[in-house]
C-alpha cells in the first residue's frame, strides 16, 4: 500500500498563491489515480481536484476551476496542487488521496488512501 505525506500549507493573503506537494512512498505513484480534497471546519470532506492514473487528465470542482492546477511527477513520486487567486473561503485542511482506479473518485468513502492533511489559511 502507499503512504502519502502532504506539505506546503500555510497562511497567505487573499489573491496569493500556494503550492501543495504530496510525496508518496511504499508504492510507485504511477499505480494510482491521485487527487486533492479539502475539509472545512465542521463540514464533510469534499473533492477539489483529480488526475488520472495513466493519461494524466485532470478534473476539478467548479469552485476551484481556473484557479487550481493539479499535476503529477511520477519520477519524483509526487503530486502537486498549485493554488492561485486564493480566497478566504479556500481556508481548509487539504488532503492528498490515492486510488487504484483509473480516475480518482469524487466520493470520499470510495477513496483508497489518504494523507494526514495540511492546513491552508487565507487572510482577507
Amino acid at each position: 500500500q502507499v503512504q502519502l505525506v502532504e506539505s506546503g500549507g500555510g497562511l497567505v493573503q487573499a489573491g496569493g498563491s500556494l503550492r501543495l506537494s504530496c510525496a508518496a512512498s511504499g508504492r510507485t505513484l504511477s499505480s494510482y489515480a491521485m487527487g486533492w480534497f479539502r475539509q472545512f471546519p465542521g463540514k464533510e470532506r469534499e473533492f477539489v481536484a483529480g488526475i488520472s492514473r495513466s493519461d494524466g487528465s485532470a478534473y476539478y470542482a467548479d469552485s476551484v476551476k481556473g484557479r487550481f492546477t493539479i499535476s503529477r511527477d511520477n519520477a519524483k513520486n509526487t503530486v502537486y496542487l498549485q493554488m492561485n487567486s486564493l480566497k478566504p473561503e479556500d481556508t481548509a485542511v487539504y488532503y492528498c488521496a490515492a486510488d487504484r482506479l483509473e480516475n480518482m473518485p469524487t466520493i470520499v468513502p470510495w477513496v483508497d488512501y489518504w494523507g494526514q492533511g495540511t492546513q491552508v489559511a487565507i487572510s482577507s
